[in-house]
């Protein structure tokens, strides 16, 4: 006889009844359509999105930042595997449930069983319906599923326990089919922190996911197993990782700012889907934004009045997540004046390129500081950085046969000797070799060191402007 796993946490941590769960999934998802950046209709769909977990009316809104992205995908995705942690029931390994359905108030939602039988030989799975009788992590991402990518689609529920990433991403290999399969891995960030603590640490986790970095603790997410061999298989897949919303229980439900648990929302793309999104007239319109922000700034630092009849640098959504960037002057023979940014998104776009402007602009060692008689001709472009990813290298002949000349930048890091080079300076160097020498000695290096603890790492940046 078939097994059917009833709805556990119904009228707690959504609504019980059906029409106001089908109300307030569909609430959430107007909120993130109306905040988020425009989203892609063609090429491949996301593979990963990381969400949270808890009540809908605390992290509703939130999770739906990256449920919105799967809109375009309806037609295409038909498996989901949703990766939770377990909360109730002390657990070595992934428990997988004899269960052939998950009920919801909307619905059933029917297990890939086919899918499951191939886990059987997987020594990290541990066949059981007890870790998730009670679960919460896995079975409210479900009416959002419901809703987004309607009934056909299949699930494949597991429940994380003490499993080391290694372990978790055997078995994502196993599922990993392609775009038909979407993984879901289910975590909130910090817990029960003060309000500006939390918020530190929440920032630190993010940027360590977007390094995909598989060191994650408790302390840091409570999935932190699951989000671990999900950070190994993107490494692996090569996937380009994406941050879209970033905030925590008193953020988003008004609640005790002592006592917070952190949100976020992040999505994870291969790498020709994240370079077709920024082409698109969204990453344009950022652009724009970006540059006129620059712009502003360095023009208020100089004293000078603002054009007639101009108005305020564009708003953009994205300019309140974090982000990285560099800022990078000219004068009017197209000598650089300048050039300041951050590898790391450890503070708001918007933030970010304000400090960079400035600092390429007045405080860049190189050069004196910008007078305001060269504003008429100064060009500004700003650099809006990918997340790094290390490059598997262990000598400099593999470096440079794994680096993409015109697409790369690069970060070259040995013992606190650190330099980069933007991917625009490919146009200048043009042969890996040198552009790796001038990278080196950017890091004041010679140009034939190499030593098998350098660590390298590679990103993309989209450049706009100089206006």
């Amino acid at each position: 006889m078939p097994s059917i796993r009833p709805a556990a946490v119904a009228g707690a941590f959504y609504p019980a009844d059906a029409q106001a769960l089908r109300e307030a999934v569909d609430r959430h998802l107007t909120h993130a359509r109306a905040a988020s950046q425009r989203r892609r209709t063609t090429g491949q769909p996301p593979k990963i999105l990381v969400v949270p977990h808890a009540g809908y009316v605390y992290s509703g809104d939130v999770a739906a930042r990256a449920y919105a992205e799967l809109a375009p995908w309806r037609d295409r995705i038909r498996r989901v595997v949703v990766l939770g942690p377990s909360h109730r029931v002390p657990l070595r390994g992934i428990a997988a449930p004899s269960a052939t359905a998950f009920d919801t108030p909307l619905g059933r939602l029917p297990v890939d069983t086919e899918a499951m039988g191939q886990l059987d030989r997987l020594r990290p799975i541990v066949w059981s319906d007890e870790p998730h009788r009670l679960e919460h992590s896995v079975e409210v991402q479900l009416p959002f599923l419901q809703r987004v990518l309607g009934p056909q689609i299949h699930i494949v529920p597991l429940v994380v326990g003490e499993a080391g990433a290694q372990e978790v991403a055997q078995v994502l290999e196993q599922l990993w089919g392609a775009d038909e399969t979407l993984i879901v891995v289910s975590t909130d960030l910090s817990h029960y922190l003060p309000y500006n603590d939390a918020r530190a640490s929440d920032r630190s986790t993010v940027e360590r996911i977007l390094h995909l970095d598989t060191d994650l603790e408790g302390d840091d997410a409570c999935g932190a197993a699951p989000l671990n061999g999900a950070l190994l298989a993107a490494f692996r897949h090569g996937l380009a990782p994406r941050l879209l919303d970033l905030r925590n229980s008193a953020d988003t439900a008004g609640g005790d700012r002592h006592r917070v648990v952190g949100y976020a929302a992040l999505v994870f793309e291969p790498p020709a889907a994240a370079g077709e999104r920024d082409s698109t007239a969204d990453g344009d319109a950022l652009g724009s934004a970006l540059v006129a922000i620059a712009r502003d700034t360095l023009r208020q630092a100089l004293g000078l009045p603002p054009p007639e009849g101009s108005e305020p640098p564009p708003a953009h959504p994205a300019l309140a997540q974090p982000g990285a960037t560099f800022v990078t002057l000219h004068d009017a023979q197209g000598r650089l004046r300048g050039c300041v940014g951050r590898l790391e998104a450890t503070r708001a776009l918007v933030d970010d390129v304000r400090a960079n402007a400035l600092a390429a602009a007045f405080h860049d060692s190189r050069f004196s500081p910008l007078r305001p008689e060269e504003w008429p001709s100064l060009r500004v472009e700003v650099s809006l950085l990918q997340p790094p990813e290390p490059v598997p290298a262990r000598t400099e002949t593999d470096a440079l046969q794994a680096i993409r000349p015109g697409i790369d930048g690069l970060i070259f890091d040995w013992r606190g000797a650190r330099a980069t080079l933007l991917p625009q300076v490919w146009k200048d160097l043009p042969v890996p070799r040198d552009f790796m020498v001038a990278l080196k000695r950017k890091a004041g290096l010679p140009a034939d060191f190499w030593a098998p603890d350098v660590r390298l790492y590679r990103y993309q940046a989209r450049a706009y402007g100089p206006d």
